[in-house]
């Protein structure tokens, strides 16, 4: 079957959450991280990054704040 499907019909844009290393992220950010080794991105259905934030629960919770949807990236 190959019918269509309008993924946004719900009327919320789905964001992808990922666990980012320190270590995996330039310089100028990791001088702003205090002693995190491990940050929160959230993507946009694109792959640009919206935001970086400390934990997970928070970027799940930014994102619902802004009527996103958020699932999580492995």
């Amino acid at each position: 079957m190959n019918t269509p499907f309008d993924f946004n019909a719900g009327g919320k844009a789905i964001v992808y959450v990922k666990a980012v290393d320190a270590k995996d992220l330039p310089d100028e950010v990791q001088s702003q991280m205090q002693d995190l080794d491990r940050v929160y991105a959230v993507h946009d259905a694109e792959g640009q990054q919206l935001a970086l934030v400390a934990d997970r629960n928070l970027a799940f919770d930014l994102a619902r704040q802004h009527d996103f949807s958020p699932v999580t990236v492995h």
